[in-house]
């Protein structure tokens, strides 16, 4: 089964639900003591961002150009992160519970924006009713056989001896499911059917690695799909995995390895010493991120390629900016690129108004209410580079080849049936001039669509192609 099409040409948001918006409109939080707004994120308090909040938004992000939402965890959790989910079937409380689900989804919708909720299946929390019933009843519990025990009694608070049960990464607040248990298998294939019979439109899958059951993903793909053929699955992997994008499991990955090979080329000149799990940020000139890229564009099948969840950063890692050390040039190009690129791109909420943090829990940091705190140039540049995408489809899943790959000048063609375009790139602070075979330039005319305001068209007798420091041109025949 291919990937739904929506997701080749959707342009994503990442939500982190908590530190997003306030609606004031959640009756759960008029009793309880929140930690103020734009407190900084280390102290890790509940800043009462909820799911209302996000509908009163919707304005802002289609203007952004937003096509779908993709929001970390919601369920209920005693986390401000919710990744220690405490019930599958309660969308939290602080976030204004279930009924405000229904109103962002029906007020997304009504927009054709979809939605994409993070799904976190390998663990869930001590609050998780089952490991209550364990920890209340020990081995009489007939819950056991749904963790992976080591010995009794159970010991999820000790202070003086270590917890003894699986947990993942060993974090005692986060007990592993046993997923080869088949009644854990059937509560969690509940789970994700009963979100998609509400109305969500796919699921984002925290660590699937982590879940070994032979089988799980397969037939995880079957009870979503079943319930709605065109939602979309995404898988949490951090390196290259053609083995799960072969259609039997997941649309697309978090495109991870192409995140840090882009930070490495157009910020090459400013990345800061840094590092994330398999991302390096190693510094690149053209030719090896061309190579690079080629390579990766290689690993999967096309309809896999175009339904990739491409990104700059997340909810995981430091912001792009950050990395880039405030090099916003290099940002620029970095979106330029990803918005001319095969894949969905997914913009981390904020990242458009200039905010910068190192990784988590900096990264999380509530998205500042007053629009004088905000970068208004960068968000301009971001709502024209996104309406560059929509404009023309031979970006968004026309074939891709690179034309020129030298110093730090890359240009890659991009063609769909008859529309063809041409995107050219100099991520060096000298200008260059590109020269380009006529063979390389289709018989109709290309006129420019980047930058928004340029209209000289490109021809055969344009060549060599002149371009300034730390520019992106874009031509188009349609």
């Amino acid at each position: 089964m291919s990937p739904p099409d929506w997701a080749k040409h959707a342009v994503f948001y990442q939500i982190f639900p908590d530190r997003f918006a306030r609606s004031g409109a959640v009756e759960a939080q008029e009793a309880v003591q929140l930690t103020p707004w734009g407190t900084p994120p280390a102290e890790q308090g509940f800043q009462g961002g909820d799911l209302y909040g996000i509908a009163d938004r919707l304005d802002y992000l289609d203007a952004l150009g937003v096509t779908a939402l993709y929001l970390n965890p919601i369920f209920a959790s005693a986390a401000n992160h919710r990744y220690h989910t405490y019930d599958y079937y309660e969308v939290d409380p602080l976030l204004g519970g279930t009924d405000a689900l229904r109103a962002l989804l029906d007020a997304a919708h009504a927009r054709n924006m979809r939605v994409v909720l993070d799904g976190v299946f390998n663990h869930a929390s001590r609050g998780f009713w089952p490991f209550h019933h364990v920890l209340e009843n020990g081995p009489d519990s007939p819950y056991v056989d749904w963790f992976r025990i080591k010995d009794w009694p159970l010991r999820p608070y000790a202070a003086d001896r270590p917890h003894n049960y699986a947990a993942w990464h060993d974090i005692p607040a986060l007990p592993e499911l046993n997923t080869d248990h088949p009644p854990v298998r059937d509560f969690l294939f509940d789970v994700a059917r009963h979100w998609v019979d509400f109305g969500i439109d796919g699921w984002r899958l925290d660590v699937p690695r982590e879940i070994e059951t032979d089988g799980f993903w397969e037939d995880f793909r079957g009870v979503v799909k079943d319930a709605d053929p065109e939602a979309y699955l995404v898988g949490e992997v951090w390196g290259e995995a053609p083995s799960w994008l072969r259609g039997d499991r997941f649309d697309g990955l978090m495109n991870y390895p192409l995140l840090d090979i882009t930070l490495g080329f157009f910020g090459a000149g400013s990345l800061r010493d840094y590092s994330k799990a398999h991302l390096t940020f190693d510094p690149l000139d053209a030719p090896a991120f061309a190579r690079e890229l080629e390579r990766l564009l290689a690993l999967y099948d096309w309809e896999a390629t175009c339904a990739q969840l491409n990104l700059l950063d997340s909810h995981d890692m430091a912001r792009a900016q950050w990395i880039l050390n405030e090099d916003t040039d290099a940002l620029r190009q970095a979106v330029l690129f990803l918005m001319t690129m095969p894949g969905a791109p997914c913009i981390y909420y904020g990242d458009e108004i200039g905010l910068s943090a190192a990784g988590d829990p900096h990264c999380r940091e509530a998205f500042p209410r007053d629009e004088a705190d905000w970068d208004t140039d960068l968000l301009s540049f971001y709502q024209s580079a996104t309406a560059l995408r929509h404009r023309h489809e031979v970006l968004r899943t026309g074939r891709i080849e690179v034309l020129h790959a030298s110093g730090r000048t890359l240009v890659l063609r991009r063609t769909l049936a008859d529309a063809t375009a041409l995107v050219a790139f100099n991520a060096g602070t000298d200008a260059a001039q590109v020269a380009l075979e006529a063979a390389a330039l289709p018989t109709k005319p290309l006129s420019s669509a980047w930058p928004p305001s340029t209209d000289a068209p490109l021809s055969a007798s344009s060549s060599p192609l002149p371009l300034p420091p730390r520019a992106t041109r874009v031509w188009t025949t349609d």
